[in-house]
């Protein structure tokens, strides 16, 4: 799963990985404060799974239009578009059959930012530069040219 992530965007791993230990440090931390806990957590699962879901299809977006190239930007502004539309249709779904709370469905939602802007700071923690990412893609790319 994570060769295929790899593959669509080099950043799209740690940017799923960093939505996702967001997840859980929102709900060790906020679980506590409120009453209905279930809805509260039901609430952040839709919200964190939103957020993973807009992080896969803006790569896979991007990966699109570096495909095509240009003269398409109607067609890619529309599937920005539908992605927002399917986010607001969750959000809607959920008020209605009341599946979870609204509030920290967009908490989970915001995942998505806090993620990435804290990407290139646990980047920076774990020790590895550009200079050690470029070397994995070209290790990578030259393992891919023998096995072909």
């Amino acid at each position: 799963m994570i060769n295929w992530m790899k593959r669509l965007n080099q950043a799209l791993p740690g940017l799923i990985f960093g939505i996702l230990v967001y997840g859980v440090l929102i709900e060790l931390v906020g679980v506590w404060f409120v009453k209905d806990k279930i809805r509260y957590t039901t609430g952040l699962i839709f919200g964190i799974g939103c957020a993973v879901f807009m992080a896969i299809h803006i790569a896979m977006i991007i990966e699109e239009s570096v495909r095509i190239g240009q003269g398409h930007e109607k067609y890619l502004s529309f599937k920005s578009v539908m992605r927002y539309l399917i986010v607001c249709a969750v959000m809607i779904l959920m008020m209605v059959f009341k599946l979870g709370n609204m509030f920290t469905a967009l908490i989970g939602i915001l995942g998505l930012k806090v993620s990435a802007y804290a990407q290139p700071l646990l980047i920076k923690k774990l020790g590895k530069t550009n200079n050690d990412i470029s070397e994995e893609n070209s290790e990578e790319l030259n393992t891919k040219e023998v096995k072909v």
